[in-house]
């Protein structure tokens, strides 16, 4: 199978690495071309040149990355998009990602919502969760794809659904992250060893996806990127929007945004997200 992948960033190339591992032959786009360096991938010079593809995948940074791929100089919109699917697996606004289905479908494509969860090491063994938002008849012809990349992949029905879905698993990741850091940083000041508050903590309250992943970078004070603070940061602030759309309030969430923002103005954007531990340290 062909198809066309746009967004090597650190998720990015990972995904595309795993759609190449399974045979899948990839044209990719990057804004930076450098980053495909490594990918046994052929290289398109615009986003438009995908348009030859019956498939073509984002991985971008947000809304605004995707919509300039979509609506730029050289975009995809300036190719032909009829019968086309796009895959979306960026963490979109949940505004913004109803407005790319129409978009889409005015000129005769499909658009299909498809935020992941999960980073790095998940998406290169093909072990994400997708949240899959559009046409269902679309869903299921390009489902083999999807489960090369998922092992939990969720079907929400309708527009802008799995965005929202997408927003409320990271409230949950980014509250649980800044806690952990919390809970790290006080057990240290409070005379305990790095090593041995971890270890209780993963045989007690803080046992989770998010402590297994980030144990061993935070024992090494590793901060390699694997998911951005700069991506927490906005994933966070759309949430924000959610809970203001919906008239609600956002409490945990909230603050856990500062605390990235905190990460951000101190220059760590580019680290990974446990480095709140700094912050917080």
């Amino acid at each position: 199978m062909r198809a066309g992948f746009a967004g090597l960033g650190n998720l990015g190339k990972a995904v595309a690495g795993r759609l190449i591992d399974a045979e899948v032959n990839l044209t990719v786009w990057n804004r930076t071309p450098g980053k495909a360096a490594g990918l046994r991938a052929q290289q398109a010079d615009t986003p438009a040149e995908l348009t030859g593809l019956d498939v073509i995948f984002l991985c971008l940074f947000d809304s605004e990355a995707v919509e300039e791929v979509l609506t730029g100089e050289g975009g995809l919109l300036e190719g032909d998009l009829s019968g086309k699917v796009i895959v979306d697996l960026s963490t979109n606004h949940f505004l913004e990602a109803e407005g790319f289905h129409d978009l889409v479908a005015g000129l005769g494509g499909s658009y299909l919502e498809a935020p992941v969860v999960g980073s790095i090491v998940p998406a290169s063994k093909g072990l994400l969760t997708i949240l899959v938002s559009g046409d269902r008849d679309i869903f299921q012809n390009i489902l083999p794809l999807l489960e090369i990349l998922g092992k939990n992949i969720f079907y929400l029905g309708e527009p802008g659904l799995a965005s929202r879905m997408k927003l409320v698993n990271n409230l949950v990741l980014g509250s649980f992250m800044a806690a952990l850091a919390e809970a790290l940083s006080l057990g240290i000041a409070a005379g305990l060893d790095k090593e041995r508050v971890l270890e209780v903590l993963e045989a007690g309250a803080g046992n989770s996806m998010v402590l297994t992943a980030k144990k061993g970078k935070l024992l090494d004070e590793d901060f390699s990127p694997h998911f951005a603070v700069s991506a927490i940061f906005k994933d966070l602030h759309y949430t924000q929007d959610l809970a203001r759309y919906l008239g609600r309030p956002l409490f945990t969430g909230s603050i856990a945004k500062e605390l990235f923002g905190m990460g951000v103005a101190r220059g760590f954007e580019n680290e990974d997200f446990c480095s709140v531990f700094k912050v917080l340290k």
